[in-house]
């Protein structure tokens, strides 16, 4: 069982940043990939970036690129995204996930709003 935990949402207007944390409790995640996705209203829930267990390979989607930058701490069980350089088409309810064996754990979701 994984308990992820997402923050740092909230309402930034267009250009500007915000940096979203996840807190893995109950079990470490640093041996697996955790991804974050989104999901705007009325859209299906859609990858944003994942970062490998050493943080060191790392992968997003192309409407992210050269913007957002997955990180994370292994001794703080987290995993950080952030996100520059804001457009309101980013807005949205971003979640943590990571799949253990054949289940996947997701947190309960941050709000970002981007206003233009």
């Amino acid at each position: 069982q994984v308990q992820l935990v997402e923050s740092g949402g909230g309402l930034v207007q267009a250009g500007g940043s915000l940096r979203l944390s996840c807190v893995a409790s109950s079990r470490t995640v640093s041996g697996y990939t955790v991804k974050w996705f989104r999901q705007a209203p009325g859209k299906e829930r859609g990858f944003v970036a994942a970062s490998n267990w050493s943080g060191l390979s790392t992968n997003y989607a192309d409407s992210v690129k050269g913007r957002f930058t997955c990180s994370r701490d292994n001794r703080k069980n987290t995993v950080y995204l952030q996100m520059n350089t804001l457009k309101p088409e980013d807005t949205a309810v971003y979640y943590c996930n990571v799949r253990v064996g054949a289940v996947d754990y997701w947190g309960q979701g941050t709000q970002v709003t981007v206003s233009s």
